[in-house]
Order: C-alpha cells, then structure tokens, then sequence
C-alpha cells in the first residue's frame, strides 16, 4: 500500500513546489509593481516641489496659500521618499525569494538622481581593504596590483573641544632687574576663558537656532563639557554689550532709508512668577526690489507693551515712508505737525487680501467639514481681483522705480479702479455684521493708505518683508517659551538686529560673529562699519580673489 499512495505523495510535494514557487514570483512581481508605483509617487512629488520653488524664485514670495502648498509638498516628498525606499527594499526581498523556483522576477532598483560629489575641503581618511594573498583561482601568490577603487562614505565625528594655552614667558633684565613679559591676549567678556568661536556658537544656537541655554549646557554636559546655565549667560550679556555698537550702526543705516518696513510680534516675559506679553518690533530697510544699490538690513527693539510710544521713539527723525499694517500706533508719526515732517503711510495689500482669504480658503473650509461655514462668493472674487494686482508685483519685482510706476499706471490703476467700484457697490447691499462687509471696510476706510504705491514705485504692495525678519521670533517662542526679563528683550534685539541683518545679505551669522568678536576690540572705533555683514562679506571675497 506504500508503494501506492508513494507515488501520489511525490506528486503532491512536486504540485507544491511549484504552487510555492509561482506563489513567490506572483508576490514578487506584486511588490515590485508597488515598488514602481511608490517610486512614480515620490518623482511627481519632487518635480511638484521643483516647480514651486522655481516659481518663487522666479516671481518672488507667494501667497500665503501658495507657501503652504510649498510646505505641504515638501512633508509630502519627504513621506513618499521614505515608502519608495521601503517597498524597493520590499521588493528586492521578495524577488530573493522567488529566485530559487522555476521561473525568476527581478527585483527593483528606483533610478536615483546622481550625487554630487562630497566637498573637496573635508578631511578624507583612506581604509584600505586587505588585499588576498593568494588567488583566488589556482592558489599562485604572484599577484600584481592593476589598480584600486576607492568607494567614498560620507562620516561625522563628533564635536571637538579644545583648550587654548597661551604662554606668556616672563623675562628678566640682568642689568636692571626689570621684568618683561607679553601683555595678556584680548577675551571678549572680562576674564573671560571663551573663544570667540565659542561664543558665536552659543550667541547663534540661542538667537538664531532658538535653543535656550539650559538646553544648550544640557548638550555641553553629554559632550563632556561643564558648562553652566549662569556661566552661559553672563557671556550673552557680555557679547551684547560688546555688539551693541555694530547694532546702533545698522539701526543709523535702516533708518536713513527713504523706505521702511515695520511690524511687531508678542514676545511672552517673565514678570513676578507669570508670563506677560511684550512686544518685538522690527524695522526693514530693503531696498532690493525697486533695484536700490543699498544693502538689506533689519533693526529690532523691544518693548514690555504696545504703547503707540514705542514706534514713535523708534522713528524719531525719520521722515520716509513707512511701509506697515493699520496699527493706530503708528498715527502719531502721519500727523501733519509731526517734526521733522510727517510719515508717509503705505498700507499692506497682505494684511487686506487675508481678511478675505480667510472667508474664501477653500482648504480650510473643507477640513473643517460640516463645521466649518460656507465660503463667501464675495471674498473669493475680492481674492481672486486682488491676486491679479499680485501678478502684477511679481513681473516688476526688481526693476526701477520709475519703470514699476509706469507699470503700475498702465496696469495696476485700471484694476485697482475696477476693485474699489465694485468693493463699494456689493458694500451697500451687506449688513454692516456681515464679515465680508468687515473686510471690505477694513480696505475702503484706509484706501489712501492702500493705492499709495500708485503715487511711488519704491512702494511695496506687501509688507512681508517685515513679516519675514519676524519669523525667527515666531519659530523661537514654541522653543524658549518666554524671555526672563526686560533687559533679556533688549539684548535678544541686539542679537536679532545682527543675526537677520547677516542673513538678508547672505552672510553666515555663526561664521561672522565669530570673526567680529575676534576683532572688534583691536578694531578702530572710526572703522567700525567695516565689520557690518555686508563690507565684511565684500573684505572676504577681496581676500579670497587675492588669494
């Protein structure tokens, strides 16, 4: 009877074999198609992402639905890159599995944009392979070495701290006994021990990376290096005073602009065991959009309130045009006695064209559901006139100011015109409660602060140039949550103040303060603008070509 069902057994764990095996090539194929799909997915998402920012460097900022779409594919990309190498992984497992059977898949490899190669000033450290022996066909040790290839990994070593001994040997006169010796070397804080590397990295890590400096000493500590909370900010209140005088520089140059941008954001403070909230104002110069030859800089101060006070001391002899929202602090500086004469007010298309975005954003509206009320018709026409004044802006971002003018008169009036007539006819049929009626009241009560660009090619139609020296501020309060005092907030506008400043000329903050410490004490006081971020940037490309 064994003989018998033998046979059928054989047969059996024959059928199966071959049952695993198409199993196998069925799963692998499976996988690699969804390899291939995902692969498909992540290169529709960075060509996506490529043409929104090739679109933002073209026609500058967006709108503020445009910047999210631009954040949203970039977490989007970020995503489908990550399940792309999964499945490939995925598939190239499965396909390992079917080889064995009777008929083979291959797996899948996604087609990788090609590296750039690593830079050619980091240290290589070479690790040579043992070479055989022996051949490896016939066992001969006369091997000859025909060349190498060399496979290059790209590593990091953890930070490196260093002490910095400087000597300083005494010498004595055998004629007259008297003692010489080198006079000791300059640290930025008074019997300091930091570097000026140092320091910028903990000026920079605070201001500009927005850690405060509990965490930061948490880090020196798992690094080896104790350094405590007080150590660390006794060298901050130090560096800012050393600063200040580079800070009073570029606040002279921001407010000898004929042009300004202004805006102010909540900055949380500690007062008697409870947060108040303060404010952070900045002041723009940035002359680069009506092709001004000046350099960009951004001036911060601080204050515990929003007193109408503070803006008027900010500007007190400036007499340009001020480029802002409707706060009525600013008020004082348009009256017709004001000395030396009054501010010109210029009005931000973007704080306008938001109270209607708001009623019109269809995103938001969809994610709220039922929830979430009906979108405007109204506002969303008002968007969609105003995004054509927008179009507009974008074509004649960086030309003369009298080529935007003449722009602007043959382009911008005509619709400008059509917008206000339409604004105020759907006016008179709203009730004064309806929120699209707020909106449009918010523009129409102020419209000669709104049409000013027409008067003034230097004029911006936004005010996000401010908005963006405002950022850091925004990111940084989710971090050090409030600033510990009054005096805290002045010299986190100082640091501001340089920071932003370096960074809207393109300069590295950590590298240049790094510098400016180093020399600023040697530096004569008469030639001390030649330490500001852009002169110094220009000093170290002339360096450069002359090396």
């Amino acid at each position: 009877m064994n003989s018998a069902v033998s046979p059928d057994i054989e047969a059996l764990r024959a059928a199966l074999v071959v049952a695993e095996a198409r199993a196998d090539e069925a799963e692998a194929r499976a996988m690699r198609a969804v390899a291939e799909a995902s692969n498909a997915e992540a290169i529709i998402a960075a060509l996506k992402l490529q043409i929104e920012k090739l679109r933002r460097e073209i026609y500058g900022q967006r709108s503020e639905r445009k910047t999210r779409l631009l954040d949203q594919l970039e977490l989007e990309l970020e995503e489908l890159e990550a399940s792309a190498s999964e499945d490939e992984l995925a598939a190239e497992q499965a396909a390992a599995r079917a080889l064995p059977g009777t008929i083979g898949v291959t797996s899948f490899t996604r087609k990788r944009p090609s590296r750039k190669p690593f830079p050619e000033h980091l240290p290589r450290e070479r690790v040579v392979v043992p070479a055989p022996a022996v051949c490896a066909c016939c066992g001969s040790d006369r091997l000859c070495k025909l060349g190498e290839d060399v496979t290059e990994t790209l590593e990091v070593i953890p930070r490196q701290w260093k002490v910095i001994q400087t000597v300083r040997e005494k010498f004595s006169c055998r004629d007259c006994e008297k003692i010489s010796q080198p006079p000791a070397p300059f640290h930025v804080t008074p019997r300091g021990w930091a570097g000026p590397s140092l320091l910028a990295m903990i000026l920079f890590e605070k201001y500009g990376q927005h850690q405060p400096l509990n965490r930061q000493s948490e880090r020196y500590r798992r690094e080896g290096v104790e350094l405590s909370l007080s150590t660390l900010a006794d060298q901050v209140g130090a560096c800012a005073a050393v600063l200040r005088p580079l800070h009073d520089l570029i606040a002279a140059h921001v407010l000898a602009a004929e042009r300004v941008h202004g805006d102010d954001t909540t900055v949380p403070v500690l007062a008697k065991g409870k947060a108040k909230v303060a404010r952070a104002w900045v002041y723009v110069r940035d002359d680069r959009p009506f092709a001004g030859a000046d350099p960009p800089a951004a001036l911060f101060y601080y204050s515990r309130d929003r007193s109408g006070t503070h803006p008027e001391r900010h500007l007190t002899g400036f007499a340009g045009i001020l480029q802002a929202d409707a706060y009525a602090g600013y008020n004082r500086l348009t009256t017709p006695d004001r000395s030396p004469e009054p501010v010109t007010e210029a009005l931000c298309w973007a704080h306008g064209r938001r109270k209607f975005f708001v009623l019109a954003d269809i995103a938001s509206k969809a994610n709220k559901g039922k929830q979430g009320t009906i979108i405007s018709p109204l506002a969303f026409e008002a968007v969609k006139r105003i995004d054509a004044l927008f179009d507009i802006e974008r074509e004649i971002n960086g030309k003369s100011a009298e080529q935007r003018l003449a722009v602007r008169a043959e382009q911008s009036a005509p619709l400008l015109a059509d917008l206000e007539a339409w604004m105020r006819e759907q006016r008179k049929r709203l009730s004064r409660h309806a929120p699209v009626a707020k909106a449009m009241d918010y523009m129409l009560k102020r419209w000669p602060g709104f049409t000013r660009f027409l008067e003034d090619g230097r004029i911006c139609l936004t005010n996000n140039a401010a908005e963006r020296a405002l950022r850091g501020i925004a990111l940084g309060r989710k971090a050090w949550l409030f600033a510990g005092s009054d005096r805290g907030g002045d010299r986190a506008a100082i640091i501001y103040t340089l920071i932003v400043t370096a960074k809207m000329n393109d300069v590295d903050p950590q590298a240049w303060l790094a510098d400016v410490l180093a020399r600023i004490a040697d530096h004569p006081s008469r030639r001390l603008d030649e330490l500001l971020p852009w002169n110094w940037k220009n000093s170290k490309a002339a360096d450069t070509l002359a090396a």
